[in-house]
């Protein structure tokens, strides 16, 4: 968004903020209502705790699930391994969705609560109703980074957007070729001076700044694609909280509203998966799908797995939007 020296808000970093602020509100305004055995003052604890999982689960399902040279891979600056370095970039939903999950776990154990029983499940179901504006927001966020695009589209396609970051995965000659033509702009010229051997950044960060003797070079030779960041958005986030909004607005048992989340978004993440182009270290896989899809055709089973037991299992229900009635309402 902006920068002060060395320092600087990221777009990514606001939305992850944002979508726990709004959590936070959401669990307040369920809690208030007498929905959750959590006390009020200790709904803050709670989403740090889930924050944290997200944040460590992301990581590191990013490197297991995408980029595992990550574990082994150092430098000579801060934060020296790559691991940890999240300012280059690399989450993944699927880990985050993982250390949620533990986060939830931790809390309920911390907090008195049985670590298997109706306790943890209903943070679990927390967790899942609350997060997809928190989702949206990373969507949008990969979107204004230019990050985890789409797939071409048809040049016709009247909301087909064009992303300089495309620019990475060009062959060394097409690049060589590109800031021959760029020489020629005296303000072009300069940034790539300055950006040493490697231009890229120096060329996507004028392009950003709306440089038009730049972008009338270079956004002929980009390719049209879906804004899957977008589709996804929708369709992660905001559908995916509508439908549980609405699956919350009674008590049900523990881990149900969970169930239905895995299976929401896995569906949900597969169809957005058809308009988003795969990493390019990874490419389509088995049948056609990418990575995303296989994750998520594993969430698809095991929410409805939860949906089965979770729903003959006995116990008091939970959650609803309720104004103060007793947490033991069917």
């Amino acid at each position: 968004m902006f920068r002060v020296g060395d320092i600087g808000l990221r777009w990514y970093g606001l939305s992850y903020l944002l979508g726990f602020l709004v959590a936070y509100w959401l669990i307040r305004r369920v809690v208030r209502g007498g929905g959750s055995w959590i006390e009020l003052k200790r709904v803050g604890d709670f989403v740090v705790a889930v924050a944290v999982g997200i944040v460590v689960g992301g990581r590191l399902g990013y490197a297991l699930f995408y980029r595992p040279e990550t574990i082994w891979t150092f430098s000579g600056s801060a934060p020296f391994w790559e691991l940890l370095a999240i300012n280059h970039g690399g989450m993944a939903s699927h880990g985050g969705i993982i250390g949620a999950v533990l986060g939830c776990y931790w809390f309920a154990r911390r907090s008195g609560g049985s670590g298997s029983g109706g306790r943890f499940l209903h943070t679990v179901d927390l967790m899942a109703f609350t997060a997809g504006p928190g989702l949206f927001l990373g969507r949008m966020a990969n979107f204004i980074n230019g990050e985890l695009y789409g797939r071409a589209a048809g040049a016709d396609l009247p909301w087909a957007v064009r992303f300089p970051q495309e620019m990475y995965t060009w062959s060394y000659e097409r690049l060589t070729e590109l800031v021959a033509k760029l020489d020629a702009i005296p303000s072009a010229r300069a940034a790539m001076a300055e950006d040493g051997a490697y231009p890229l950044p120096a060329i996507i960060d004028l392009i950003q700044r709306n440089n038009e003797a730049v972008i009338r070079v270079v956004e002929p030779l980009l390719t049209p694609r879906h804004p899957s960041q977008l589709y996804q958005g929708l369709l992660e986030g905001l559908l995916l909280f509508v439908i549980l909004a609405v699956a919350w607005a009674r008590p049900r048992k523990p881990g149900v509203v969970s169930g239905l989340a895995c299976l929401c978004y896995g569906v949900l993440r597969i169809v957005g998966e058809f308009y988003r182009e795969p990493d390019s270290h990874l490419g389509f896989q088995w049948l056609g799908l990418t990575r995303g899809q296989w994750l998520s055709v594993v969430m698809v089973a095991a929410g409805v797995a939860m949906l089965v037991v979770f729903s003959r299992r006995g116990g008091e229900r939970m959650g609803g939007w309720r104004d103060g009635a007793d947490s033991q309402a069917v």
